[in-house]
């Protein structure tokens, strides 16, 4: 798809900061058909350093809270700030996935990037510890590393390269997904499907310095990625 939101984002202060597959593409291709009001209350769940953050209150105009249990809320703002951001329009949250400090129903929506894999793959999280944040008739917008078919009793070699079996099964198919989430019966399917922007997410990813990008290519290299997807979960609060 022609990414014409995120080109504004390939910057060198930008690939610094990504902490996986280009998360600013995965965030433009989610929300491709879904209408965020301007001036609606966000949370980027699992915001890392930010970028996403930042791409969603510039770009759809959302007033974001950036909760996430590993950054540094006191850096991720000073990084708001170096792109013209204020706390009133962008706000960083120290919170754990599973017990966030929100008021039920606060917000219009819920973007969650590259992270929901880490915490979603429990039946109950969904209904327990994220709807109910959520407005009725609000969004829950999610992008995860996924398998084009599920192939844990048998991995391929190629995989094995990058990532042991206990860090591959946090990456699942589209219908593993599409069971955990049914448990949770306020929450309404729109869609979970394979995105288009696999293979380019993966390319700027593995193109940093990053260490972590350093080691993943070695399965890329290998011919791995033809296991891999990215999924898409778009569901709306009954």
């Amino acid at each position: 798809m022609n990414y014409s939101k995120s080109k504004n984002y390939d910057t060198e202060t930008i690939r610094q900061k990504i902490m996986g597959p280009n998360p600013v593409k995965l965030t433009e291709e989610l929300l491709k058909d879904i209408g965020l009001k301007k001036g609606s209350l966000v949370m980027d769940l699992g915001s890392g350093q930010g970028v996403t953050s930042v791409f969603l209150a510039k770009e759809y105009g959302v007033r974001v809270i950036a909760a996430d249990l590993w950054s540094d809320p006191a850096e991720n703002m000073r990084f708001f700030e170096q792109m013209g951001l204020t706390a009133e329009t962008i706000l960083p949250i120290h919170a754990d996935a599973t017990a966030l400090p929100f008021p039920h129903e606060l917000f219009d929506a819920v973007i969650c990037i590259d992270a929901y894999n880490y915490f979603g793959r429990d039946k109950a999280y969904l209904g327990e510890h994220l709807l109910p944040f959520v407005k009725h008739g609000g969004y829950i917008c999610i992008a995860v590393p996924g398998m084009k078919k599920d192939c844990h009793d048998d991995l391929p070699p190629e995989l094995l390269l990058s990532w042991t079996p206990e860090q591959l099964d946090y990456i699942h198919d589209a219908a593993y997904w599409e069971d955990i989430i049914r448990a949770a019966d306020e929450a309404e399917i729109i869609s979970i499907h394979e995105m288009e922007s696999n293979e380019e997410v993966w390319n700027d990813w593995l193109a940093t310095d990053n260490e972590y990008a350093k080691g993943d290519r070695k399965t890329m290299e290998a011919g791995g990625g033809k296991y891999m997807n990215f999924i898409a979960i778009l569901l709306q609060r009954k």
